[in-house]
């Protein structure tokens, strides 16, 4: 079978990176060797940068999005009980909107199936061939048969773990990694947040974040050691810990509840270069890793897909390859902006194992130079609603 772009992975990059170019008449086939039930029942991120919004909106798949998006114009930073609200509106005039990510692919995929584009779930034994050449190859089993894609171009999407950047030639790409000794022990519950934004808490038993999905579904995080079990962590303990870490007024109105899913993330910062070879491409996850502390993650990859559609549709409406040669060199320069931001909210809201007394102070004295500084605080505001696309 011949097809324009082969994508590989139908999680929210490959989606929309297939949505945005099917508008511009290109033919895409979505290769996923998961399920759409598997796909749709992982637990992610929420917090949409203003241009992840703009794009979704370009794709026409913002319909829902703004009916039940929750519009947030800052978020709060707590420390050793001590609360400040960090104004994004006012500070820079922009904002953040609060969808989670399981809706973003939902969304997509159903403007999919509506528009008879074509998604191939369950597909096994992935493979990529010939990148370096003209046509690029994709084999693949369904069914217990064996496929064979070929194409003009190849997209990976299919996260860290994914094919596509194993594929690579060891040789040809570089890699670099930070692993933190610790992760995000998180639960989602049937109750109502117990702020209206974000309230992102540091403390000496650790981190904690509090989080929503909607006016009655809570997100709540906090910080463990790497190698901690889930089982471990019964409810109560949860819910006594985070009250802990969290300011007296915000533990006061905490409303609980059984949780519906219960998980640990670990953290880690990864970045591979380039992100183009020959006819294959790198977005998203399969690109890079950023801790969740600042929210990037979605949004990267949102980023990612829509320079990639942009430089694809130039190629195919102009036979100009501008936009692809400077594929790698474009976005590389956002996602290492966003990898220090990620950092840099992780390095002042966590404990790490060997902060002493003297760490915990240089913490405390970043907290106050942001809330007293307005080029500090517009600095954070700029980064966490996202740098320009």
């Amino acid at each position: 079978m011949r097809i324009q772009v082969a994508i590989i992975g139908a999680g929210p990059a490959g989606l929309l990176l297939g949505r945005l170019l099917e508008k511009a008449g290109i033919e895409t086939i979505i290769l996923e060797r998961r399920s759409q039930d598997h796909v749709l029942g992982r637990i992610r991120a929420g917090v949409l940068e203003q241009g992840t919004v703009e794009l979704l909106d370009k794709a026409g798949v913002a319909e829902r999005l703004h009916a039940e998006g929750l519009i947030h114009d800052g978020v709060e930073f707590c420390f050793d009980g001590d609360r400040h609200r960090f104004n994004f509106r006012e500070l820079i005039g922009r904002t953040v909107t609060v969808y989670g990510q399981t809706e973003v692919t939902r969304d997509l995929m159903h403007a999919r199936d509506a528009s008879g584009s074509k998604t191939i779930y369950e597909a096994d034994n992935v493979t990529l061939h010939d990148f370096d050449g003209d046509t690029p190859r994709v084999r693949y089993v369904k069914g217990g048969v064996e496929h064979e894609l070929t194409c003009d171009f190849i997209a990976g999407c299919d996260g860290y773990h994914g094919v596509s950047r194993a594929s690579v030639p060891e040789e040809a790409i570089r890699t670099f990694e930070r692993v933190y000794p610790f992760g995000w022990l998180g639960i989602l519950a049937d109750t109502p947040p117990v702020g209206e934004e974000l309230i992102y808490a540091h403390h000496e038993r650790g981190f904690a974040l509090c989080s929503m999905r909607s006016p009655t579904r809570s997100r709540y995080y906090i910080q463990v050691p790497a190698g901690e079990k889930v089982d471990e962590w019964s409810d109560d303990r949860f819910w006594d810990e985070l009250r802990r870490r969290v300011d007296a007024e915000t533990a006061g109105t905490l409303i609980t509840g059984p949780s519906i899913e219960k998980s640990i993330a670990l953290l880690r910062s990864f970045v591979a270069e380039p992100l183009r070879f020959g006819r294959l491409f790198l977005a998203g996850d399969a690109a890079h890793i950023v801790p969740p502390t600042g929210a990037k993650g979605l949004n990267l990859a949102a980023s990612d897909v829509g320079a990639l559609a942009e430089a694809l549709i130039e190629f195919y409406r102009e036979r100009s390859t501008a936009g692809i040669d400077g594929y790698s060199s474009r976005v590389l320069a956002r996602i290492w902006k966003a990898e220090r931001f990620s950092w840099w909210m992780t390095s002042i809201l966590h404990t790490f194992p060997d902060t002493d007394a003297f760490g915990r102070r240089i913490q405390r004295a970043e907290f106050d130079y942001l809330r007293t500084s307005p080029a500090a605080a517009r600095s954070l505001a700029e980064n966490y609603t996202g740098l320009p696309f």
